[in-house]
């Protein structure tokens, strides 16, 4: 990448807010829809995506969401937690 790409792209990102950044980064991390089945067991993606949307929440004074979304993270890095069943397959009894 040259130098001038590289300022370019600095100086966008020194337009952007710290919560618009924050905001980017956890629409980059989420899992998309597309890849649930994929990733909704895979437990770096799934705390890299409650970390992300803890720092949103914790940019915009909201504590208590954000402890949750840690919680949540830690949860899946200690493996006290796990995915849930498809909410698309429904129930089958």
């Amino acid at each position: 990448m040259s130098q001038s790409t590289q300022l370019s792209k600095t100086s966008q990102l020194d337009e952007l807010s710290t919560i618009e950044l924050a905001q980017a980064l956890m629409e980059r991390l989420s899992i998309s829809p597309n890849d649930w089945h994929r990733l909704k067991s895979n437990r770096n993606s799934r705390a890299t995506e409650q970390a992300a949307a803890a720092l949103v929440f914790l940019l915009k004074n909201q504590p208590t969401e954000a402890l949750a979304r840690l919680e949540q993270a830690s949860g899946w890095l200690d493996r006290s937690i796990s995915a849930p069943p498809c909410p698309s397959h429904g129930d089958k009894g």
